[in-house]
């Protein structure tokens, strides 16, 4: 080092000076580091303190249900609404999933209320009721809007072993709104209408009569029924204003709608995997657009058409940036 010119010299002590007191200051903080999270509890409960904070949540002022108007004046119904976006705002995860899948699905969903003549509010129940994944109930309620087999089919849905529609996005949200609208005619309210859907409209019947009130939120109902509506709002808020519950979220975080284009099948198709190869694509991507179909043949002897999903192009692309 002697050997060096003097400026060079001493930028070099300077560089060690500084490398070696570095390496000292991560030495100390990895001893005191180790030492303070085995031994010294009275600190570590202080750092938690300090860097981990759950807060509580404003109400809203005002809040509408298909636009009628929810009683948060009433101490009963702040503190339910309370308790749904509590519980949506600190399970992130759920609620993360649950908006990011409603940007794939919600545009679809919209367009059918709206050709149906329903409240916009409604796709909330598709949301709250599956998170808007195939799910199976323990009873065997299937599908996004969660129909038993039974009810399926008395809203025009296919079900067998072969074509189960409760599975069919479009299909059973045309169906979801053939029950509603059968409860807002009845009840003449959707809050109502949306209990009927969790509870049936016996259900329903049966405590309006016992009750004599007409009224959601007059009525005493059973954990499931009670909390329902109130999911759908607090569901509905947190999807509407997410930094609000700390949801930060770019465009290009959600889940885009597919890129897809249409067929057709109007006879059998002795197999499936094969079909989908012919027509350019795989069985698994078949059956990921057209979870409807459940076997790996279509037997069709009533030689229906049914109209298929295939992916177009574009359809591994990446979501667009914001």
């Amino acid at each position: 080092m002697n050997n060096l010119p003097s400026p060079l010299r001493t930028a070099l002590r300077t560089s060690l000076w500084a490398l070696l007191l570095l390496g000292g200051s991560l030495a100390l903080h990895l001893f005191t580091y180790s030492t303070f999270v085995v031994d010294n509890d009275l600190d570590h409960q202080r750092n938690f303190n300090d860097g981990y904070k759950v807060f509580s949540l404003t109400i809203p002022n005002e809040l509408a249900f298909c636009d009628e108007k929810v009683p948060l004046e009433r101490l009963d119904v702040r503190e339910r609404l309370d308790r749904e976006l509590l519980v949506n705002t600190y399970w992130q995860s759920n609620t993360l999933l649950a908006h990011k899948r409603a940007g794939r699905w919600f545009p679809l969903i919209e367009s059918v209320l709206k050709r149906e003549g329903v409240p916009d509010d409604l796709k909330y129940i598709a949301l709250i009721e599956s998170g808007l994944t195939n799910v199976v109930s323990p009873a065997g309620a299937t599908g996004y809007w969660q129909f038993m087999k039974e009810t399926g089919l008395s809203h025009g849905l296919e079900v067998n072993a072969e074509v189960d529609e409760r599975y069919h996005v479009e299909k059973s949200t045309v169906a979801a709104c053939r029950y509603l609208k059968a409860g807002y005619a009845k009840y003449g309210n959707w809050a109502l209408a949306a209990a009927s859907y969790n509870l049936g409209q016996g259900g329903v019947d049966k405590q309006l009569g016992r009750q004599k009130r007409d009224n959601y939120f007059d009525l005493l109902l059973n954990e499931e029924t009670a909390r329902y509506v109130y999911r759908i709002l607090a569901m509905k808020e947190i999807i509407r204003d997410p930094e609000r519950y700390g949801f930060h979220l770019r465009k290009k975080d959600l889940y885009a709608p597919y890129r897809t284009r249409t067929t057709t099948i109007n006879g059998p198709v002795p197999d499936l995997a094969d079909w989908a190869i012919a027509n350019g694509t795989d069985y698994k991507t078949l059956k990921l657009l057209n979870p409807w179909l459940r076997d790996n043949r279509l037997t069709n002897r009533e030689n229906r058409t049914y109209t298929v999903l295939l992916p177009a192009e574009g359809f591994d692309s990446a979501p667009a940036e914001d």
